[in-house]
């Protein structure tokens, strides 16, 4: 009877041991399989698309002086309508024009006046901006902005707030592809990472796409534009 007990006893071990062991060698089994999945390679694509500018602002300011101020008024409509006329001569319609706001400096009304030194009292400077769709008219009349000048129109040098201005806003027209080429050239790049350090390329473990943004393609020609986005992309690696 001990004998059996005995034996049952040296049984149940060895089965505890064989377990063990079983389960030791499922645990590193698991362990290296998690261990394989975690090896990964963070990669950038890059996407570039040059595109043209489809809507374009152009603020015109032009000033005039003289010491009546109901008669430069006067001269500042008439000027007005000559700009107009000047616009739609070159293709501009109605809805393309914006008349804008006149403003008047009188020098005698400045605090630190002396009442002399200046020519003119008052001086009349007066927007109007044009806001269009088609940038070849646009710069085919900003090329002949001196035809304004031989009528005594004296325009404003442009600065921050008061330039010619040249959009891009079909963006989103063009996203679809753009991130599309931009995963591919990563994948390439984690390609070729994969292969010189003897690995296979698995899936994709996180993705992020970049911000796009949208630059003059250079300083002489505003109104061509080059969008850009880069993508970043995490891939699996295994042996």
């Amino acid at each position: 009877m001990i004998q059996t007990s005995r034996l049952n006893s040296i049984v149940i071990g060895i089965s505890l041991v064989i377990g063990l062991i079983g389960l030791g060698l499922s645990i590193k089994s698991g362990l290296l399989a998690f261990k394989s999945l975690e090896r990964s390679v963070i990669v950038k694509g890059l996407a570039e698309q040059v595109v043209d500018a489809d809507t374009v602002i152009w603020p015109i300011k032009f000033s005039d002086a003289g010491n009546d101020l109901a008669s430069l008024i006067t001269s500042v409509q008439e000027k007005n309508t000559s700009v107009i006329a000047f616009l739609k001569l070159h293709g501009f319609d109605d809805d393309e024009i914006t008349i804008g706001t006149q403003t008047v400096h009188d020098k005698l009304a400045t605090e630190y006046s002396n009442n002399q030194g200046f020519k003119f009292r008052y001086t009349v400077e007066s927007s109007l901006s044009v806001y269009s769709h088609s940038t070849a008219k646009v710069l085919n009349a900003s090329s002949k902005m001196s035809e304004l000048a031989k009528q005594n129109i004296v325009m404003l040098r442009q600065d921050y707030n008061n330039r010619l201005e040249f959009l891009f806003t079909k963006l989103n027209d063009i996203k679809p592809q753009m991130v599309q080429t931009a995963t591919q050239k990563a994948r390439e790049v984690a390609q070729k990472f994969a292969s010189d350090s003897k690995s296979k390329l698995g899936k994709i473990k996180s993705a992020k796409q970049g911000q796009f943004t949208i630059s003059d393609r250079d300083s002489n020609t505003p109104h061509i534009k080059k969008v850009r986005v880069v993508s970043t992309i995490e891939y699996y690696l295994s042996d």
